[in-house]
Parts: C-alpha cells; sequence; structure tokens
C-alpha cells in the first residue's frame, strides 16, 4: 500500500505562483529603496504601518520609558527566556576553540573566530509582537561579540511594542528601529542617511521578509531562508489526536500560510486528529488565521512504516518537526533533514519558541536540507591563516607548491614559491619552471 494523503494543502504550483508574485513585489520595492533612501522607507512605513513619527530609531529616553511600561511579571518572564537562550549560546559559543597547529616542522597553520562586525536583526511584530525574536537574534549576537547590533520591528497598534522593546534592549541591541517589512530589512542591509548598512541580517518574517533577504544575500550575509512557520507532528498511537492537532493549530496561528503536517503509520490517529482540528477552530481565539493556514497547507499524510515516516519527514524538511513515537531516539538517530527536532510528548514547539533555550529562527521550504537554524556561530567568521616559521620548511614546501603550480599551468603561481627556493634553500630554479625533483619528494 502506497502512502496515503487524507488530506492535502495547496499544489506545489500553486505555491510556486504565489512565490512569483512575492518576488516581483520585493524587487521593485527594495529597488525603490536603494534610490531614494530615507523618504522611500517613511512611505513604506506610512503605507503598510500608518505610521511615521519624527525619527524611526528610537532615542535611550524613549526606550527607558518604553521599558517602565512592561508590567514587573512579564520584564521578570523576560529576563528567564533570555538566561535560559544566554546559557545554550555561551555553551555554543565555548565550543568554537581557536586553534593553531604544526603540520610539519616550520608550517603553522591555523583559524580565528571572528565576530561579524555589524549585524541588523529583524524581529516580526505588526500581527503577533515577537518578544522571543529578540532574544534569538540580538542576544544571541551579543554573546558572539559582535559590536553593532541593530534592531528593526514594526509597530504594533499604532506604536512602539514596548515589550518588544525591552527585549531589544535588554538583550543587547544599540540602536533600535521602529520599521517593519521590507522597509527594514532594505533599509538595513542597503543603507539610507540615516541608517549605516550592516553586514548580516537575520531573523525571521513574512514571505516579503523572507524574500527580501534572499534578494539582498550577497549584498550582505543571511543566517538563513526563514519565512512563514512550518511545523510537522510525527506520532503514532502512543499519543492522541488532541495532543496532535493543539501542536499542529498552535504553528498554523502564526499566518495565512504556515503549513502544518502530520506524519503518522495509525489510521486511526489521523482520523482523530482531524476531527479534533474541527472542534478545536470553533474555540480558538485565533481560528480565523489557523483555519486558513490549515485549509491551504494542513495535510495529514499515512505511512506504513516508521521507515516511511522518516523518508516522509526528511523530504519534506520541515521548520519544526515534533516526534511523539515509542522511538523517539531513532528518530534522533536517523532524521537528516529538518530545523529543529522536539522529542516526546512532553517537549511542544511553543517552549521552543519562546523560553527553553534554542533558537527558534529555523530554516524552511526545505533548506534545512543543507543548513541548520540560526545560533552563535553564525555571528562568527572562521578566518585562516599560515606561517612558516624556517628556511628547511619555506624551501620543502615552496617545491612541491612550484611543482603543483606548473602541473596547472600557473607559471606566475610556480615563481611565488620558486623565489622562496632560490631564497631560503639556496636553490637555483630557472624562471619559468618548476622546482627541482627531489627523491626525498616520492
Amino acid at each position: 500500500m502506497a502512502i496515503e494523503y487524507l488530506k492535502r494543502g495547496k499544489s506545489d504550483a500553486e505555491r510556486d505562483d504565489d512565490d512569483a508574485k512575492v518576488r516581483a513585489i520585493v524587487e521593485t520595492t527594495l529597488k525603490d529603496i536603494e534610490a531614494r533612501g530615507d523618504a522611500a522607507v517613511r512611505e513604506l512605513s506610512e503605507k503598510f504601518d500608518n505610521y511615521s513619527p519624527a525619527s524611526y530609531r528610537l532615542s535611550q529616553e524613549e526606550i527607558d520609558a518604553l521599558i517602565a511600561e512592561v508590567d514587573p511579571r512579564d520584564l521578570a518572564d523576560i529576563k528567564f527566556a533570555q538566561e535560559q537562550v544566554r546559557r545554550f549560546a555561551e555553551a555554543q559559543r565555548a565550543s568554537m576553540i581557536d586553534i593553531e597547529v604544526e603540520t610539519m616542522p616550520g608550517v603553522i597553520l591555523g583559524h580565528k573566530n571572528i565576530p561579524v562586525q555589524s549585524v541588523g536583526c529583524y524581529v516580526p511584530g505588526g500581527k503577533f509582537p515577537m518578544v522571543a525574536s529578540a532574544h534569538m537574534s540580538v542576544l544571541t549576537a551579543q554573546v558572539a561579540g559582535v559590536p553593532r547590533i541593530i534592531a528593526c520591528t514594526p509597530p504594533w497598534q499604532g506604536k512602539p511594542n514596548p515589550a518588544v522593546v525591552a527585549a531589544m534592549h535588554l538583550g543587547g541591541a544599540h540602536e533600535i528601529y521602529v520599521l517593519g517589512g521590507i522597509q527594514a530589512v532594505g533599509a538595513m542591509a542597503i543603507g539610507t542617511e540615516t541608517i549605516d548598512p550592516v553586514h548580516l541580517l537575520v531573523g525571521p518574517g513574512n514571505a516579503f521578509v523572507a524574500e527580501a533577504k534572499r534578494q539582498l544575500f550577497g549584498r550582505v550575509g543571511i543566517d538563513l531562508f526563514a519565512g512563514p512557520t512550518e511545523t510537522m507532528v510525527i506520532a503514532d498511537e502512543t499519543v492522541d489526536g488532541e495532543l496532535c492537532a493543539t501542536d499542529l493549530l498552535g504553528q498554523a496561528e502564526h499566518g495565512y500560510n504556515s503549513p502544518a503536517v502530520l506524519v503518522t503509520n495509525s489510521r486511526k490517529l489521523a482520523e482523530e486528529t482531524l476531527n479534533e482540528i474541527d472542534r478545536l477552530l470553533t474555540i480558538l481565539p485565533t481560528a480565523d488565521t489557523a483555519s486558513v493556514s490549515w485549509r491551504d497547507y494542513g495535510e495529514v499524510i499515512l505511512c506504513n512504516s516508521y521507515d516511511e515516516m522518516l523518508v516522509v519527514a526528511d523530504d519534506i524538511a520541515s521548520e519544526h518537526v515534533q516526534v511523539m513515537t515509542d522511538r523517539d531516539d531513532w528518530f534522533l538517530e536517523n532524521m537528516t533533514c529538518y530545523g529543529a527536532l522536539f522529542l516526546g510528548p512532553r517537549t511542544n514547539v511553543a517552549n521552543g519558541d519562546k523560553v527553553i533555550g534554542t533558537n527558534h529562527t529555523l530554516p524552511t521550504k526545505k533548506a534545512g536540507r543543507y543548513t541548520g537554524g540560526l545560533w552563535v556561530g553564525k555571528f562568527l567568521k572562521t578566518h585562516s591563516y599560515q606561517k612558516v616559521t624556517s628556511d628547511a620548511a619555506a624551501t620543502e614546501i615552496g617545491e612541491y607548491g612550484s611543482r603543483l603550480c606548473m602541473l596547472e599551468g600557473f607559471v606566475g603561481h610556480a615563481e611565488q614559491c620558486n623565489v622562496r627556493v632560490r631564497r631560503y634553500g639556496g636553490i637555483n630554479v630557472p624562471y619559468g619552471e618548476g622546482a627541482p625533483y627531489r627523491e626525498a619528494a616520492e
């Protein structure tokens, strides 16, 4: 029996058509920002957010006033979450060491981990104020040692969101701007009269933000393609439909195009989950959003075996993969393509999104096949260096290098080696020839 889809979402062709429309809008908008700078940014902010302050950058006085508006319990919760994120990020940073080794006498090779010098962090917040995204990008960049961290977030209900601004400030942002969407990402990457461009863009966002980052890649670095939220639940009969349905809809409420997929080997669980989703959508306060995502992007895939479930899951390469089976560690050992794993019924994506300490900026649209999520290492560049400290090493390496350059036809390259062989080894190598063959080279 083949894999059976009890529910399908939009076809690939329909999704590609949606992507093409987004690409065209983003391309035009970025060109406008590049041509007109602050004026274009202001027009876009007025058009999409109905927001046009004297300055989009918050002053320290404005930041302090906004933080004072945050309920003390909420502020304590933000600090607790940031402490969890910091602990894990610091452990990750400690795992990345500079190295220097002597690979042969007189030849020293090494690498250094150097922070990116400026980072732009996008924190979504037009529909839902994504407080946690500030921890994931701003705080992690701070742990990495980035010397200039700027952060952008859209206005919420017509003004800066106090909790998001508090999280940005506590996380270590040096500049905070109340800007959203393409205009925020474009301004940070391209620069305007009032915003100096950055070297790296990070942070999740909607389809327009993700596409803007894709088009800006090359001009600046990006963390990864983090578009609309995706979630997958891999489950068997060790759990029930209520748990699966809750976890699927809990992520579908992110937006109107958030894929939510159940992969199971139990027809009973699949049907129970479908029924439970219908029930929950009658009472979920965010059902207006979640129901559209479930209708257009929800899928239920019935497999015959755990091996088949694994193949399907790796092919989809979902951003969030929640595993609730009798063999969760088997999936941990064997899965290769995903954003992050959430193992066991006690674990859930919401905790990962908000507080547990791992980073919630994760690859979408199958990018988990070639990259993991945002982490402290994304803010570091590993640069190598070489040093030759003896005449004997300069001569030996030079002889090998000269012959290998001549093998490829690079005479000028070979001469870089030859001049060292002549100078430090006292061996005469005519210009345009490889270094002499030696028995020792065999």
